[in-house]
């Protein structure tokens, strides 16, 4: 039965999360619906302890969740999104039905049920659920919802509880111990951690060199044709039955796993070896064939998506997910957050009609192809990731373009290729032999494939992480030869190898890892990456992620005093944990008391009666954050480099120091900079990083305060600063800052003067007095030296201006027109070619905030990894697709001006009117100033108080 049955003529109020879905869904429906967006979630925990109703306080108002009382969570409506829930109320008073129509996935269902708690809906509410925006998929909705699924609900608001705890409690050990406004994180952590590890493996990492030969042999025979090769290469594998040393072979320490079994060859070795087989008479000693066969690869879920995406497109993770969310909300795809490779059986019969109509039935198997999930406790949405419909638009005829068309290209290929048949062939290997003059017997072998029929291939090959990884499609023929063939060494070429670190992570390769891990849902990926990178812990180098020295000592604190929270195993249990609430299989509550408290560890009665087995890998959060006397902060924070160097973390960024060299002497010090990866720290970097300039160098004494002054070089560049005598106040309301000015672009830290240094701290300079009376100053500020006359601001060319400019010489410039709009364009500092989405010539510009590159619609901003002179085309355009993805900025809007509506003659009533009451207003005025001072003096103190636990929210990753 229809939910609108008994209200056949009455209004239904529709509400999904975002504007762009109400659109699409809007005209799907009939006129009676009304499709309104909650733009997200409408209710959470507090963002801040202002948020929290004043009845709250103690630990209640800092955590926002009541941790004595059954972990109550304390909800308040996000100050953002109170207009827009007024909005929701007044449109539901005027409607008969209220369809919730979220997402189908958990974080749906919550914004759903958060929904019905804060409009109290006192008429008929239904649960609408799809994961497909389409026409039939709504309707089909429409007349078949469910109730909320409070499972779903609890499974989330226990997360988000769990989330809040961890990150509330463990960020403010890391502003106390590593650096302020740190954030700690369930997942955040641990990804940060997977990273580091990586790089410490690097560091660790001794590379070995190691030789081999590589033989290219002729058969004798002319090629008849490209399948028969008349001459093939072939690799040396052993000698004297001794197998050749490769890559594998090897150790992080750079030695031989297997000495005994494996000959190591070095250069000189290998030549000697290639002279002695110059005139070996070389011969086909085996040929190995066996059938090969690829069947084609599941469709997409979200990490697979975002695995892919990132090797053919070059979209991170963030980019891959804002523009499926796209497309789901305009009705290309099906719902991309989910677990599941299944596909419906409309979605089957679509695939299967694609394949023969586009590549003919001999590409269609006799019987659909059904896909397990590999993934534990597989959820979210039931369906994987495919074009929406039951007939696939193909990618030109959907009308898309950019990154939208080639996303939604790459879904429809990989969902049309799992319906096809295997691909299928031949793979052969070869093994060539021979012995040289000096009576070694020679082993070589080569390997070849030919796919004999492409079947899935056809229509899509899957990419690979590693650059040089051979993909499925690849052939490699080798001539038609049998055992005993001889064969003549055309070349013998002796190459040289070294073994190589530990990639680091890519946002695909970490995604993978999670997931393989069973680290966190895999839907919140995207998120985690982006977070860890905007707090500073991991950097981009290209598309690696590279670790900063920030994270080393944030792991380094978490792995010593912490250690549960970041063992993986750890995580995955308690992800374990989650899944089973989620199922019912356990109850959040007495699950939550374990983990926060450690309650019940002596019998494990609490954990048991939550269902969680033995609940041995739970344990107290509150008494770890509590006892923090263990923690040496200068330790956590110290890495050895060698010879007696160490690398430190301090609040204002890493730097490495050692002992001096004369004792009594202050240590010696040098700034690291931030973006410099760790693996290449060494001792000799370090010692260049000392030979710099320290910054140190008295200029002489300030004749007039008789503060010392020197110049150093800092962080952000040379600067020149006073000495404030010992016992001057640095922090409260009687603090001196002391004077500091950066050097001009023209000056040099080891050639600056006392007098350059007391010029630069002279500015502002007055320049002098205009003929008005005004004063006329030069500046140096965010964009370049400038004079400035009250409000009227003028550029100067160059910054030793601002020390010599006369007064004449700044009326001069006042007195031409002030230059409005821009300069004329430079040129530009580099061309790259055509953008392949705009197509329009893509070149480097400098602007106001450095380099940048732009199509002419389009400009992004060069990352702090990209050089002018060594940016590649592949990276511009990976540039500007991010930013098209983001969208453009919005603006605040303006305050529309009050209207003015009163007429002449109402004027002049109201002037009457307003001189009998000024005595009254300024009375009443007097008595509102007062009431308002004394209300704002309270309310100050409030938000002071606020702000410190406020801080763990805007610092904490809450997944």
């Amino acid at each position: 039965m229809s939910p609108s049955s008994e209200t056949a003529h009455g209004k239904r109020l529709v509400i999904v999360e975002s504007p762009a879905k109400a659109k699409t869904i809007k005209g799907y429906l009939g006129p009676g619906y009304i499709v309104e967006a909650s733009v997200g979630h409408i209710r959470d925990l507090p963002g801040t302890a202002a948020e929290v109703p004043d009845e709250y306080t103690g630990e209640v108002r800092r955590l926002g969740v009541d941790v004595d009382h059954d972990f109550a969570p304390i909800y308040v409506v996000n100050p953002d999104k109170k207009s827009q829930v007024t909005k929701l109320k007044s449109l539901l008073k005027e409607s008969d039905e209220l369809f919730l129509a979220t997402d189908e996935d958990r974080e749906g269902e919550a914004i759903a049920w958060h929904l019905q708690e804060v409009l109290k809906p006192k008429v008929p509410v239904h649960r609408m659920v799809f994961h497909e925006i389409t026409k039939d998929a709504i309707q089909e909705a429409v007349r078949n919802p469910r109730h909320l699924n409070k499972r779903l609900v609890d499974a989330q608001e226990t997360r988000r509880i769990l989330d809040r705890l961890y990150g509330y409690e463990v960020s403010p050990v890391l502003w106390k111990k590593v650096m302020p406004k740190l954030s700690a994180g369930r997942v955040q952590s641990v990804a940060t951690r997977l990273v580091v590890e990586r790089e410490r493996e690097r560091i660790a990492f001794t590379s070995a060199s190691y030789w081999d030969l590589v033989g290219t042999f002729a058969t004798g025979r002319t090629a008849a044709d490209a399948a028969n090769p008349e001459s093939f290469g072939a690799r040396l594998v052993t000698v004297d039955g001794k197998r050749v040393a490769t890559g594998r072979d090897f150790g992080t320490d750079g030695r031989l796993k297997n000495a005994a079994n494996t000959l190591h060859l070095d250069e000189q070795a290998a030549r000697t070896l290639a002279a002695a087989l110059e005139q070996t008479a070389f011969s086909v000693r085996s040929v190995e064939s066996k059938p090969y066969r690829r069947s084609p690869y599941a469709p997409f879920r979200t990490t697979t998506l975002q695995q892919e995406a990132s090797r053919k497109l070059g979209f991170g993770a963030k980019r891959t997910m804002q523009v499926a969310q796209k497309l789901y909300e305009n009705g290309f795809i099906t719902y991309m957050r989910t677990d599941s490779t299944t596909l419906s059986e409309t979605a089957v019969v679509a695939a299967r009609a694609q394949v023969t109509q586009l590549y003919g039935a001999d590409y269609l198997p006799s019987a659909p192809r059904t896909y397990a999930s590999k993934v534990k406790n597989a959820q979210e949405a039931h369906e994987a990731i495919r074009p929406s419909g039951d007939r696939f638009r193909t990618p030109a005829e959907t009308g898309l373009a950019g990154d939208d068309f080639r996303l939604y290209e790459l879904i429809w290929m990989r969902t049309v290729a799992s319906q096809m048949k295997d691909a299928v062939g031949q793979s052969v290997t070869v093994k060539v032999g021979g012995r040289s003059a000096d009576g070694r017997d020679a082993e070589f072998s080569a390997s070849g494939k030919i796919i004999t029929f492409h079947g899935f291939l056809k229509a899509y090959v899957e990419g690979a992480d590693d650059p040089n990884a051979e993909l499925d499609d690849r052939e490699r023929r080798l001539p038609q030869v049998a055992e005993g063939d001889p064969l003549a060494a055309e070349r013998l070429t002796p190459e040289g190898h070294a073994t190589k670190p530990p990639a680091r992570y890519t946002e695909a390769s970490l995604v993978k890892e999670l997931e393989d891990r069973e680290i966190g849902r895999p839907s919140t990926y995207a998120s985690i990456i982006d977070t860890i990178i905007n707090r500073k812990y991991v950097f981009k180098k290209g598309t690696a992620l590279v670790p900063s020295f920030l994270s080393f000592a944030v792991v380094n604190l978490l792995e010593k005093h912490f250690g549960r929270l970041v063992d993986y195993d750890f995580t995955a249990k308690m992800e374990d944990d989650l899944d089973r609430i989620a199922a019912g299989q356990a109850e959040s509550v007495p699950w939550l008391k374990r983990f926060y408290f450690g309650e019940g560890e002596a019998d494990g009665s609490a954990a048991a009666g939550a269902g969680n087995g033995d609940g041995d890998h739970l344990g107290g959060l509150k008494e770890l954050v509590t006892d923090l006397g263990a923690i040496d902060a200068r330790e956590i924070s110290s890495f050895p480099i060698g010879d007696g160097i160490v690398l430190r973390v301090g609040r204002f960024g890493p730097y490495v120091t050692r002992p001096a060299a004369v004792e009594g002497e202050p240590e010696q010090r040098a700034d690291v900079p931030d973006e410099l990866p760790p693996d290449e720290l060494t001792v000799e970097l370090a010692e260049e990083l000392f030979a710099k300039p320290s910054g140190e160098r008295e200029l002489g004494t300030d004749p007039i305060s008789g503060n010392p002054l020197v110049a150093k070089a800092g962080r952000y560049g040379p600067y020149v600063t006073e000495v404030l005598p010992e016992g001057t106040p640095k922090t409260g309301k009687n603090a001196v800052k002391p004077r500091t000015a950066s050097l001009f672009k023209s000056m040099d830290l080891d050639t600056v003067t006392l007098e350059d240094a007391l010029r630069l701290l002279s500015l502002p300079r007055v320049v002098g007095t205009d003929p008005e009376g005004n004063e006329i100053t030069a500046q140096n500020g965010r964009y370049g030296p400038y004079l400035k006359r009250g409000t009227d601001s003028r550029s100067l060319t160059s910054e030793d201006q601002l020390l010599s400019i006369t007064l004449d010489e700044a009326l001069a410039i006042y007195a031409q027109p002030k230059q409005r709009g821009r300069a004329a364009a430079a040129a530009p500092l580099k061309e790259l070619g055509n953008d392949p989405v705009s197509e329009k010539p893509v070149v480097v510009k400098d602007g106001r905030f450095g380099p940048y590159v732009t199509d002419g619609e389009t400009n992004a901003t060069l990352r702090k990894d990209d050089e002018v002179e060594t940016i590649t085309p592949e990276r511009a355009f990976e540039l500007l697709a991010e930013k098209r993805a983001r969208g453009p900025v919005k603006k605040a809007a303006k305050k529309a001006p009050a209207k003015k509506t009163a007429t002449a003659a109402k004027k002049t009533t109201a002037t009457k009117t307003a001189a009998t009451k000024t005595a009254a207003a300024k009375k009443t005025a007097a008595k509102k100033t007062t009431a308002a001072k004394t209300t704002a003096a309270k309310k100050t103190a409030a938000k002071t108080a606020a702000k410190k636990s406020a801080t763990a929210e805007n610092t904490s990753e809450e997944s």
